[in-house]
């Protein structure tokens, strides 16, 4: 993933969660908003200490921006996401991790059919 695909200020995450819409299931809450001037979306990823140690909190990280990999050009250009994982996500391996993404995306309606 490339680095103009990631939101990494704190002010950016902030902008999101007060201005966005949010959505969620078990495994992830996700928070999004258009911004029209963009070519292309950004993700954020948050996973907290409640989840476990660094490594497992890096696993579901690596799993997520994986995901987006993969879905990348079924994805609406022009959003800002921020995905927060939640406890469950600890004991998913990388296939149902995507699923639950996918469900996430589109339901929201962020995702294009294949």
């Amino acid at each position: 993933m490339k680095k103009s695909y990631r939101i990494k200020k704190n002010e950016e995450f902030q902008f999101v969660f007060k201005r966005g819409r949010s959505f969620a299931n078990r495994q992830l809450v996700m928070y999004y908003i258009e911004k029209r001037h963009q070519t292309h979306f950004r993700i954020g990823l948050s996973v907290g200490k409640k989840i476990g140690n660094a490594v497992t909190r890096n696993h579901i990280k690596r799993c997520l921006r994986q995901s987006f990999h993969e879905l990348e050009d079924r994805i609406h250009a022009p959003v800002d996401i921020v995905i927060i994982a939640r406890n469950p996500t600890k004991n998913m391996n990388c296939t149902e991790i995507q699923k639950s993404l996918v469900h996430l995306l589109s339901r929201e309606k962020l995702l294009s059919k294949k």
